[in-house]
Formats: structure tokens, sequence, C-alpha cells
């Protein structure tokens, strides 16, 4: 564990500077190296406010790699704690938006809103929030028994959702005929390659918010761990902590999901990494799993860009191939 022995408000302030750190330096990197054929001591420079050889570089740097190093930053970070506040919620570690299919369902609201010709923001992010809370209501339905979420019902509700869900997908990218297919197609795949700062600005100012109020609810998290009758006798209210947790986390979700398209597992592979090295106390996750998740989707999204000799590959793919076999590990080894 890491800091273990210091207090809890100083072993948040380390955990936060420690990967705050790490998250700087990978921001560097995902600027400083790419596709392009650039020097990285030149690249360097330039992030660096240096002068440099090429003016080019700049305009790469700061026009093309900025907004979506900013932006995986955001997505990895909002992603890494959806996973965390649905692991705690619903007592599963393998609880995770894509893999319950609330992805799903806000690919689906986002997939009509841009075959209505809605704008991003409000509209596609609008349309990608009721998918969201829409697959979420179904999910919990199924899994329900007499007021309790059964776990293993609950994972198996959330695997039949998102299969559903991906046929509606595809449903609605076959009768599509026109020039958006593609683009849909590319962005059902997790893309980060269109993003503007405009797009990170706004993005930001709703979620920024959004990460404060869960920092405030991590430790109801950690007494809803223990059970609704210990968290009921220590003063929580059930309820409003469960819906208010869960409307904030399908919110964000769905706005992410909306700009960037589907990236599965970034909410099943750092909370349970992080758990491993920090403990289950969440007033230390949830800081962890901001910048962590950050980190991981940065170097996730620079693996996508410098892998292919030309051109780039989709951001979900390098997820997907990395949190798959962590998801059938977990799996396995819950069973035992």
């Amino acid at each position: 564990m890491i800091f273990p022995h210091a207090s809890l408000p100083r072993r948040i302030l380390l955990v936060t500077l420690f990967f705050g750190a790490a998250l700087c330096v990978a921001g560097i990197f995902g600027l400083s190296l790419g596709s392009s054929e650039g020097a990285f001591s030149e690249m360097l420079r330039a992030v660096m406010g240096k002068e440099t050889a090429d003016p080019m570089i700049g305009a790469i740097i700061w026009k093309i790699r900025l907004p979506r190093v900013l932006m995986a930053a955001l997505v990895g970070g909002t992603l890494a704690l959806g996973g965390l506040v649905f692991q705690a919620l619903l007592r599963n570690p393998l609880a995770e938006p894509y893999i319950l299919g609330i992805s799903g369902g806000s690919a689906i609201g986002a997939i009509i809103g841009i075959l209505m010709g809605l704008s991003r923001f409000p509209g596609v992010s609008l349309f990608a929030f009721l998918g969201s809370l829409s697959t979420l209501a179904v999910i919990l339905l199924m899994a329900s028994g007499k007021g309790m979420l059964k776990k293993d019902a609950l994972l198996l509700s959330g695997v039949m959702i998102n299969a559903f869900c991906g046929a509606v997908i595809m449903f609605l990218v076959s009768m599509t005929q026109d020039a958006r297919l593609h683009n849909i197609i590319f962005w059902l795949m997790g893309d980060l390659s269109l993003i503007g700062l405009p797009q990170v600005g706004i993005l930001a100012i709703l979620l920024l918010p959004c990460f404060v109020l869960l920092f405030y609810l991590s430790h109801t998290m950690n007494l809803l761990l223990l059970g609704k009758e210990m968290a009921q006798t220590m003063g929580v209210n059930i309820v409003a902590a469960t819906f208010t947790l869960l409307g904030v986390t399908s919110f964000t979700v769905s706005i992410t999901v909306s700009h960037c398209g589907l990236l599965g597992f970034v909410g099943l592979v750092m909370p349970h990494l992080l758990r491993l090295a920090l403990g289950a106390d969440h007033r230390v996750l949830v800081p962890a799993c901001l910048f962590g998740g950050g980190t991981y989707m940065i170097l996730c999204d620079l693996l996508a860009r410098s892998l292919p000799d030309q051109g780039e590959i989709p951001v979900g793919v390098i997820t997907a191939m990395i949190g798959a076999p962590v998801f059938i590990f977990l799996l396995v080894q819950s069973k035992k």
C-alpha cells in the first residue's frame, strides 16, 4: 500500500500530488510524441516554450495535440471515477459503465441525436444522458429482488443489456446511408482525433463540479460498502445517496460518450489497480482515480497515435485490448 503510515489528510495530499505529477509527465509525453516526423527533442523544446527550427511543430503541439491530451485526461478520469462509483454502490468489483451497458445506452442516444442533426452540445449530450438513464433503470429493475440488488443478477443483466445495445447500435448504423456512416463507426470505437479546445472547455465546465461532488460523497461510498443497515445507522440517507451517485455518474459517462464515443474497460482497470495499491478508502481513491485514469487514457491515446506507421487507430481499440483480459482475470478470480 502506498503511503500506509500517513494520516488521512496527508495521505490524500500525497496521493493527489503523486498521481497529479504522473498526469503532468504523461501530458508532456502526449504533447511531445506522436505520428508526426518531428524529433522528440524539437517537440520537447516547443512544449517547454522554446523556439524551434520548424514553426509547424508549435502548431502541431498546441492546436492538434493539446486539445486531445486535455480531453484524454478528462475522459480517463471520468470513466475511472464512474467505475469506482458503480463498484462501491453495487458492491461488485466487476461493475463498470461499459460492461453494465450504461455506455452502450449513452451511445444509442448519441447516435439518435447525430442522425437527427443535433449539435454536439447540448443536443447529442442530452440524448446520450437520456439513453444512459433508460439503460440504468432497466438494469436495476432486472437485477432487483426484495429491495436488494443481487450481485450475479446485476452483472448478467448488464451483459445482456450491453449486447442488446450493441444490436441496436448496429441497426442504426445499417440504416445510415450518407457520409455520416464512417464518422459514426469511427466514433463508436472511441475517437479523440477531432477534439477542439471549445469542446474541452465545455466538458471541463460540466465535469469539474461533478468531480467535487463525488469527492464530497467519498466517505458515503465507504459507508455504503458496509451494507445498507450499517450505513443507515451511521446517518446515511440510502435513497438520496444512491440516486445522487447514480445520477451524477450516468451524467458524466453520457457526456463523455457523446464527445468521444465508446471507451471500454477504463472504469474496470484503473479502480482495481488503484484499490490494490491504495486500499479501499474512497476518500483516497477518488482523487487517485481522477488523476490516474487521466494518465492511463493519455498513454493509451499516445499508443493509438504512435503504433501505426501512417494515421492512427481508435483509442477505444487500445483500451479494449488492455481491459478485456483484465476483466476475464477478475471474473475468474471472483469465482474462486
